[in-house]
Order: structure tokens, then sequence, then C-alpha cells
């Protein structure tokens, strides 16, 4: 496992950074590292874990910051096209950066990047699905609870986003070994026009210029330039620099990870083995998953009457909607009111 101080852009160093079957971690959780003018401190971390004969570099990797070693942490897992930068992007941090709401609030954060993704191992695209990721978050948990991720934790809140909820479903479900377990972007209904116009953005690696030059194999996927916004920020406010960033900072998914995700945790549904707190959290208008003949994204309340039935009772889930927003909403002007509901959720459902 190797750590580096930060000191330049989050995600030119997961670019710049050799790894091992692995992923790159980034977030909070570590012993002394640089600090940052947030006052938290933060290392690039790389996480080794067995896998498939493939694996010829780490597996996990990313960026930690160190709280009380006590107080819960908080694994997160970014979605489809997605890196770790999702939860802590520079543009404006401290309206969309989870990581800093989360450790302003004193909980320990640990972002990865998936396999295939930032600086983590890149397996061929055939062989990576959400099962073989949700075993390597597995590993990971392990290790934080270990104490092999700097400090050991008593308490680990697992969280994703759109196809990094569903990891986390099957993570908590099939290892049952996490406290709390947060889902944004991921629901039992999907909206058929919104999925269309999001797969429909998807091109083969190889076509996007920019993308092209990482030497990935043509069976991973990325969007195409300019359609990013349509898919995952509307129907909230066109902000230019919120849409150059997302697009400058995108990554891939491979097909596989899609199919198993939603055959288990949509169509099955895996949600019903989880044993602990859950919260489900949506924008208000994810064009994916809201509408009519969809997820009641009309308020919280819809929301939890609409995906109780998926949960378990020992799951005591709860929900939020953040309104006027689409699928990615750590990118809205008004994150803070959803990561305020998190905070609130995970003191009075795990604790400190």
């Amino acid at each position: 496992m190797r750590w580096r101080h930060r000191g330049v852009k989050r995600h030119s160093l997961r670019r710049a950074g050799a790894v091992t079957c692995g992923l790159l971690l980034a977030g909070s959780l570590l012993a002394p590292a640089q600090a940052q003018a947030d006052g938290a401190s933060c290392q690039d971390v790389n996480s080794r874990c067995s896998c498939s004969g493939w694996c010829q570099r780490p597996c996990t990797a990313g960026c930690a910051n160190r709280r009380e070693a006590r107080a819960p942490s908080r694994l997160l897992v970014p979605g489809a096209t997605y890196s770790s930068v999702y939860w802590d992007p520079t543009l404006t941090p401290e309206t969309n950066s989870f990581r800093l709401a989360m450790n302003e609030a004193e909980y320990a954060t640990l972002a990865l990047d998936r396999l295939g993704t930032g600086a983590s191992s890149t397996p061929p695209s055939v062989s990576l699905t959400a099962v073989t990721d949700a075993d390597v978050v597995h590993q990971v948990v392990q290790a934080i609870r270990r104490g092999e991720v700097g400090s050991q934790f008593d308490k680990v809140i697992l969280g994703g986003h759109s196809l990094g909820s569903a990891i986390t479903v099957l993570e908590a479900g099939t290892y049952h070994d996490v406290d709390g377990v947060l889902i944004t972007g991921l629901a039992h209904h999907i909206n058929p026009p919104g999925d269309l116009t999001v797969f429909g953005s998807f091109v083969p690696v190889t076509l996007d210029p920019a993308m092209a030059q990482r030497g990935l194999d043509p069976g991973y996927l990325t969007t195409r330039a300019g359609t990013r916004y349509q898919a995952f920020q509307a129907p909230g406010p066109d902000i230019p620099e919120v849409v150059a960033y997302d697009e400058a900072t995108k990554d891939v998914v491979a097909p596989a990870e899609l199919l198993d995700a939603a055959a288990l945790t949509t169509i099955l549904p895996y949600t019903l083995r989880i044993t602990v707190p859950a919260l489900v959290v949506l924008g208000g208008g994810d064009s994916l998953l809201c509408g009519p003949l969809a997820t009641d994204c009309s308020s919280s309340a819809g929301l939890l009457a609409s995906e109780a039935p998926y949960y378990s009772a020992a799951a005591k889930l709860q929900a939020y909607v953040l309104p006027d927003w689409g699928h990615s909403i750590n990118y809205a002007p008004n994150a803070p009111g959803y990561h305020q509901a998190v905070v609130h959720w995970a003191d009075s459902m795990v604790g400190h």
C-alpha cells in the first residue's frame, strides 16, 4: 500500500499514479498527511486485494483525511462513467464536495475508484461485473476494520451513487459487514425514456479522443462529448462550469457491470437482504428513475412509499429527495441540503 500527500488537484494525481491489482481510495481516514485548506488532511492510497489472474496492479486507490479513529468511516463507491472525483469535486467544494461535508460533520471518508476507472486496475472489460466490484469493496471494508488503511474504525458506512449504489447493495446484502448503507441515484422503478437518453449517450472509449489515450480495450464505455448535462444534471440549471468539469473528469464503465447490477439489485431485488439502517436519496428530476409510472420523486415521503416494499424492516428505511436536480446530485447547487440529510440520518441511525 502506498500513500501520497495531496498537493495538486485530486483527479490529476489519480491519472498519473501507478497502482497494483487494485483500486484507488480517496477521502479522509488516514494518519498524518499534509493539511488541506478545509482543515482535513489527505493522502492518496493504494490498497491491494485478491482477484482473478488479470490482476497485475493493486485493486483500489484514493485519498484519505484523518478524523477521530473511533468515528464511523464512510466508504464511497462512484457510479458508471465516474471515478472517486465525484465525491470530492474541486469545483466549488464548499457546495459540491460530499467528502468535505462529511469531514466537517466529523465523519472520516474514503472514496474509491472502481476497477477500470481512475488509477485502479484495468481488467479486460468482459471480465468486470458488479459482483466482482462488490467482492473488492468487501475486501476494502475488511481492510478498514483491521486498520490497514490508516486508523482502525469500529463502524463503516458504505455509500454509493448509481452503479456504485448497486455495488453497495450487493456488498451489504452478501457480506453483512457494514453498519449503514447510503444509496443515491438508484431505485426499483425506472423511467424508460430517461434511460434511453443516458444509455444512448454511451460510446466505446476508443471513440472519445481524450479517453482513448488511456489505452483501455474498446469494450469499455464512456459518454459522448456534450451529453452529460442532459443525461446526469437536467432538469437542474445548466451551469457551464459544472458541465465542463463533469466532462473533464468523466470515466468509464464495463457493460457487464450494468447488466448484473440491474438484474440483481433492481429486478431481484437484493435490497431485501440489507439488515442495517439504509437511506435512499434521489434527485427530484432524475430522468433515469423518476416519473408518473416510475419512482415517485415528488417528495421524500413519496420516495419512501415507493421504495419501502423492497427493503426489510431491519433496514429501517429512510428517504430524501433533493428537488430540482437530475441524477448526479453531488453537482447540484443545492447539494448541501442532501449532505445535511445524510449527516442527520447517520447521526441518528448509526451514531458516532
